[in-house]
């Protein structure tokens, strides 16, 4: 019973309450500009981590050592196991020479210690056999240096015996 009396008291003084927070009758308008309500107040938008992804678009990786490598671009292992056109020119050596159905073809060797036949007119990872001699071969050479303005430039690959040694 002194609970149900504790209650009703309880909702009556809520009552009065919201009966004291009612409006007083509107007033006539003033000559003041009226004021903009605040914002409401809403939970700040959060923030979502942007993803980002490079695209070389055909430059190198500015992430990978170029001492070592002469300027070349590393390249992986696995890639050299597609033959000659999967190749740079600096990564190659002649081995041999040989003539075959009246023409010149060259025997490579690349860093996977294979060999290889090829002929005139045939592609490299960054340049095109030019021509076949009986000493090794020249090949045209694609120059990716954005600063240079020779865009081509012909590389002798000698046979290895006819190398010169250097001291």
């Amino acid at each position: 019973m002194r609970r149900l009396l504790f209650v009703m008291l309880a909702v009556m003084s809520g009552a009065q309450a919201l009966g004291a927070q009612t409006p007083p009758p509107a007033a006539a308008p003033s000559v003041q500009p009226a004021k903009p309500a605040p914002p409401a107040t809403a939970a700040p938008p959060v923030a979502q981590p942007e993803t980002y992804s490079y695209s070389p678009d055909g430059r190198r990786d500015p992430f990978t050592s170029l001492i070592g490598t002469g300027g070349v671009e590393a390249r992986g292992t696995g890639r050299h196991s597609d033959g000659p056109a999967t190749m740079a020119v600096g990564d190659i050596s002649v081995r041999g020479v040989l003539q075959s159905r009246g023409a010149l073809v060259a025997m490579i060797q690349g860093p996977d210690n294979k060999t290889y036949i090829v002929h005139q007119g045939d592609k490299l990872l960054d340049g095109t056999i030019k021509t076949i001699t009986p000493q090794g071969l020249v090949v045209i050479q694609e120059v990716s240096d954005p600063l240079s303005l020779v865009k081509q430039r012909e590389v002798p690959k000698l046979l290895r015996s006819l190398e010169v040694v250097k001291p």
